[in-house]
């Protein structure tokens, strides 16, 4: 069956469709024998399809589905390997018979809730801005945090010359030398929360991710991972589907708001000519 590139290495299970596009852009991927393009078609049951020189296994049969939870402690970087020699976290996935890989990135820095999967289409709807699945953090900021900082970071900052959406920020602590935050964002900026915080002149003393979606990381230890059961990978899934709902309604809502200036301006010009 033929499907657009990008989407066949992810079915594969090989990566995310976003790194994917990366790898291809970068001119590491084949089809054929020839030089790939992002975007191309491809029947992924008969071309010979090359990344990085593994080949794609054909298409065909049941794929095994794996979905993971794990708790990344800090030290450890989200990539499948590291050409600095940093631990990465697909070291701490055991006697998984398919390849599986993170969900997004937690920084070196940053520990928590961390999914992995082999489940490209799922990896790519969980990641993409266009669909608003929350990411909550807890984040313990050395020193007070006044109201001022906490209003900017609900509305948003500046980050790379664009402005963050509007997050959900509650103290849950408070000390003299310290207060711990949870945020609550609908994007996935690089870094972006310690980014925030660095833009309202806040630093990070630790940085915890606790939940994605409706799914919460509970008592799971660091360093220590489980699959999900059949009952969180469908609440995962369903909320996903809420936000393509609401993305679509966005869209129709849209549309229809533009259409309507058009004709009013057209109504505008239609008199002016009358005149």
């Amino acid at each position: 069956m033929e499907k657009r590139l990008q989407k066949a290495i992810a079915d594969a299970g090989m990566m995310s469709r976003r790194k994917a596009e990366e790898l291809i852009a970068a001119g590491k991927v084949t089809v054929n024998g020839h030089p790939a393009v992002v975007g191309m078609k491809v029947d992924d049951s008969a071309d010979v399809i090359k990344v990085n020189g593994e080949t794609l296994a054909p298409a065909g049969g049941k794929k095994e589905f794996r979905y993971i939870l794990l708790n990344k402690p800090r030290g450890y970087v989200c990539t499948m390997s590291d050409e600095l020699g940093r631990r990465c976290v697909t070291e701490l996935i055991k006697d998984v018979p398919v390849r599986v890989y993170p969900i997004g990135r937690l920084d070196k820095n940053s520990e928590g809730m961390l999914l992995l999967t082999n489940d490209g289409e799922f990896s790519n709807q969980i990641m993409h801005p266009r669909y608003h699945i929350p990411k909550t953090y807890r984040v313990t900021i050395d020193g007070k945090v006044s109201e001022d900082e906490l209003v900017k970071l609900t509305v948003g900052v500046e980050i790379d010359g664009e402005t963050t959406g509007p997050a959900q920020v509650n103290v849950l602590e408070a000390a003299p030398n310290r207060t711990v935050l949870q945020i609550v964002i609908h994007e996935g900026k690089n870094r972006q929360v310690r980014r925030m915080c660095e833009a309202v002149g806040l630093q990070v003393g630790r940085l915890k991710r606790t939940a994605i979606g409706p799914l919460r990381l509970g008592m799971l230890q660091p360093g220590k991972w489980r699959d999900l059961d059949a009952k969180e990978v469908a609440m995962l899934k369903n909320a996903i589907k809420a936000q393509m709902v609401k993305a679509e309604e966005a869209k129709k809502r849209e549309h229809a708001h533009n259409q309507k200036g058009k004709f009013n301006r057209g109504k505008g010009n239609f008199a002016k000519k009358r005149v």
